[in-house]
C-alpha cells in the first residue's frame, strides 16, 4: 500500500489494482451500496473493478485504511474533476460493517477535502445523497457541507421515492489542518 495522507485514526492509501476484490466484495453487498445509488443494481466483479483501477486516469480514488491495523476498510475518492472551474465530487463508503459508527468516514472525509482544497487546488466539492442515509448525511454535515438543493423522488427503492440531497463546500469554508501541519514542519526545518 502506498501511504497518501495520514491522519490522525485512519489514513488514505492509493488504491492498486490488487485492491479489485477486496472493493468488488463491499459493492457487492447490498446494505453497502443501497445508499450508494446505481452500484447496487449492477454485479462488480474484480476483474471488472480491476480494469477500472487500471484505466482510471481522472479520479483519486483511495483506500482508508486503518492506522493502528492497517485494515483496509472502505474507499474514498474524486472524481468529474473539472480543473477550469476548480471543482469536482467526492464519493465514499464503509465497508467493513463492523468499522460503521466510529468516526472513520467523518475523517477520511477531512483527509480527502484535505487533498481536494490544498493539493489538487479544488475550489468547491460537491456530493448527493439519498435522505435515508442518516449516517453519510450526519458525517458530511459534520464535515461542513451545506444542502444546496434536492432532486425530489429522485430514487426509488421498495416501492418508496427519495429525495437525493446535493451538499456542497467551498476551500473557503474548510477548516483545514493536516497540510497546514506539514508546512509548518517543512518551514522548522
Amino acid at each position: 500500500m502506498v501511504l497518501k495522507l495520514q491522519g490522525e485514526r485512519v489514513s488514505l492509501m492509493t488504491v492498486r489494482p490488487e485492491d479489485a476484490a477486496r472493493i468488488s466484495h463491499w459493492l457487492n453487498d447490498l446494505e453497502i451500496t443501497v445508499p450508494l445509488g446505481g452500484e447496487a443494481y449492477t454485479p462488480i466483479f474484480p476483474e471488472r473493478m480491476r480494469r477500472e483501477i487500471e484505466t482510471d486516469g481522472q479520479n483519486h480514488s483511495f483506500l482508508i485504511v486503518v492506522n493502528e491495523t492497517i485494515q483496509p476498510i472502505g474507499r474514498c475518492h474524486l472524481y468529474s474533476l473539472d480543473f477550469i472551474n476548480n471543482s469536482g465530487r467526492l464519493g465514499i463508503f464503509i465497508g467493513e460493517r463492523d468499522q460503521w459508527g466510529k468516526g472513520y468516514g467523518t475523517e477520511a472525509v477531512n483527509l480527502l477535502l484535505e487533498y481536494a482544497f490544498h493539493l489538487l487546488n479544488l475550489n468547491s466539492i460537491m456530493l448527493g445523497v439519498f435522505e435515508f442515509n442518516e449516517r453519510a448525511l450526519h458525517c458530511y454535515r459534520k464535515a461542513g457541507f451545506r444542502e444546496i438543493g434536492r432532486l425530489r423522488e429522485a430514487r426509488l427503492v421498495g416501492g418508496r421515492y427519495y429525495d437525493a440531497v446535493l451538499l456542497d463546500l467551498l476551500a473557503s469554508e474548510f477548516h483545514s489542518t493536516r497540510i497546514p501541519e506539514i508546512l509548518g514542519q517543512q518551514n522548522r526545518e
